[in-house]
């Protein structure tokens, strides 16, 4: 499975000794039969590599488990197609990817165009305006 999902880099109770001049946590040598380990570090190399593992605004972390993880997803989504009796899906046409647009390759996905509108089902939406996000006001702090 998964290590990282919805769960932090290191927690506080591997973290065994903390001073001005090293840090001490545990870590399991999966090389060496999960055997724990007592690792220590600068403070300065332990923050390096603790923010190796903080994320840029609004990316989440998630790694797929089970038969969506990458290493034998083929494989296994055909396994789960046969045991679902489920038809393998069509295969797009003879065309390079870059020559079929991508509004062309959603209605060869899912079988409706996209600017269909969802409500009527009839009719079809166009793009009037873009909206964009209003920026911000900087906050100063006067203290």
């Amino acid at each position: 499975m998964a290590r990282y999902t919805h769960r932090v880099a290191i927690s506080n109770q591997r973290i065994t000794n903390v001073s001005n001049e090293a840090v001490t946590f545990l870590w399991k040598d999966y090389r060496n039969g999960y055997a724990r380990r007592n690792m220590t570090l600068h403070p300065h190399e332990f923050m390096r590599r603790m923010l190796t593992h903080v994320l840029p605004r609004r990316f989440v972390r998630l790694r797929y488990g089970g038969f969506m993880a990458n290493r034998h997803r083929t494989e296994k989504l055909a396994q789960c197609r046969e045991l679902l009796k489920v038809p393998k899906p069509a295969s797009p046409p003879n065309q390079p990817a870059e020559q079929i647009d991508w509004r062309e390759r959603y209605e060869l996905l899912t079988g409706s165009p996209v600017d269909l509108c969802p409500t009527c089902r009839q009719g079809r939406m166009i793009c009037v305006e873009l909206l964009l996000p209003t920026p911000q006001p900087v906050r100063m702090d006067s203290s």
